[in-house]
């Protein structure tokens, strides 16, 4: 599938191609590369035949089937869709029935003509910077199958950095869009926390909903559709009177005030990131018109505060009564935190949360002095697809392990600031390396403006090389 959303929905919209003719090119993609690859988990080529039939009937009534009209996407298995199944890359939740009714999410991106096609792989609950299960084999990344295309959406990032579909449905609670954008060489886009709703009850206040992509512009129109208030989350956010879309290709950003930092003054980074993601730095805020600065960017540690608080969420996914009857279906990580946890005191919980809004306080204090922030997405390119994460980078040991590898994306969401991963260049094995523009929280046009300016600037491959 290699056009893109915008231009799939443009093309369906104007009765050059029928929904159902971009449908069966998606399936028979997916069809001859997934059993490589690993991307899907759940295929419902029923469902989205009816999907695209709808669409279709739409557009010979005369009706406008909306912004995404005929765009075959894939729904990452931790957000459910009406008729398919919801396992979260967790045995315990494996072959249970399908779901009810689409998440907020998903119902607004189908209310604007999408088809879902069906479940990509995600690690357990989302809890792993790559995709590997109980479930399922571990996902594994276009670019170099040997490596893994990140996680926790990495299964999304795969099935549309092959070209079999335009886009793929996303959530990032400490990275989870922007790191596998970065590994796969496509567009992750985290909007500020509460622009898009998420459903309850939950009491994660880092997770938000996303879409992963190949162009700056299908990331805009996804975020113009799926934005907006929604009662059942009292964090949601009023809707905003920009239109996304519009400000990536024209909102004024000369002469704002941008920071680099490679290693946030605590980091180890590999050497080729560290070169790419720094000369990408440089040329956008040239061709941006930015004025660039590299004081030194000092903070409590986001990976600390990101993990003595995250364990909540975990907490949150499971039902009440898996643990520990259901222990041993557990993988190591995912156990071994609820073990770490199950007896915390309050007061270490204080702790913990006393140390997020330290560093929420030296964010908001950041962002007083400058308009934006300029790291590498992640400190190295995609590691084996089994893992684990590197325990050393530059030669050096690396702490701590397991997040080491993707230090710079928590920040965004304890902090709820805006962010996106654009691909900055490759490795020399030919590995994509990630560039992270952080904006202001609620002034998400900012880091798409950015974005856009950089894609036109410096087109990159929206696909990984060799057939799709």
């Amino acid at each position: 599938m290699r056009q893109s959303a915008v231009e799939t929905a443009a093309a369906v919209r104007g009765g050059e191609r029928k929904a159902v003719e971009v449908l069966d090119e998606a399936l028979a993609a997916i069809a001859a590369g997934n059993e490589a690859l690993g991307a899907f988990v759940h295929v419902d080529e029923g469902a989205a035949r009816a999907a695209a039939e709808a669409v279709d009937a739409a557009m010979a009534a005369g009706r406008d089937p909306g912004p995404f009209a005929g765009v075959p996407i894939g729904v990452k298995d931790l957000e459910d869709c009406a008729g398919m199944p919801t396992a979260h890359g967790s045995l315990p939740f494996a072959g249970r029935g399908p779901a009810a009714a689409d998440s907020m999410h998903l119902a607004r991106l189908r209310a604007a003509g999408a088809v879902p096609v069906g479940k990509t792989a995600a690690p357990e609950f989302g809890t792993l910077n790559f995709t590997k299960t109980k479930v399922a084999p571990p996902a594994r990344n276009p670019w170099d199958p040997e490596r893994t295309p990140g996680g926790s959406s990495g299964g999304s990032a795969a099935a549309v950095a092959a070209g079999w579909i335009p886009a793929a449905t996303a959530s990032d609670g400490g990275g989870s869009t922007r790191i596998p954008a970065s590994f796969c060489g496509l567009v992750g886009f985290k909007p500020s926390y509460g622009r898009i709703p998420n459903e309850g009850p939950t009491g994660s206040e880092t997770a938000v909903k996303g879409l992963l992509t190949t162009t700056v512009a299908d990331a805009a129109r996804h975020l113009d559709v799926t934005a907006g208030p929604d009662d059942r989350d009292r964090f949601s956010l009023p809707r905003s009177q920009v239109s996304y879309e519009a400000a990536a290709e024209s909102l004024p950003v000369e002469g704002l005030r941008a920071r680099w930092s490679v290693d946030l003054g605590t980091f180890l980074v590999d050497p080729e990131v560290r070169e790419a993601t720094q000369a990408a730095a440089r040329e956008l805020a040239d061709a941006a018109g930015l004025v660039l600065d590299d004081e030194p960017v000092t903070l409590t540690d986001p990976v600390r505060a990101w993990l003595g608080s995250g364990s909540l969420d975990l907490w949150l996914s499971i039902e009440d009564g898996m643990w520990p009857a259901a222990a041993d279906d557990f993988t190591r990580y995912t156990r071994s935190v609820l073990e770490q946890t199950q007896n915390y005191p309050v007061p270490r919980v204080a702790a913990a949360l006393r140390r997020r809004e330290q560093l929420v306080g030296e964010v908001a204090a950041l962002f007083a002095a400058v308009d934006v922030l300029l790291t590498p997405t992640t400190a190295v390119p995609a590691f084996p697809a089994a893992g684990p994460p590197p325990d050393t980078i530059d030669g050096r040991p690396a702490r701590p392990l397991g997040a080491s590898a993707t230090p710079f994306t928590m920040l965004a969401n304890l902090c709820w600031n805006p962010a996106v991963s654009v691909p900055a260049g490759v490795s020399q094995a030919g590995l994509p390396v990630g560039l992270q523009i952080n904006g202001r929280r609620h002034q998400d046009e900012v880091p798409l403006r950015l974005a856009r300016i950089w894609e036109q600037t410096r087109p990159w491959p929206r696909h990984a090389p060799g057939p799709g």
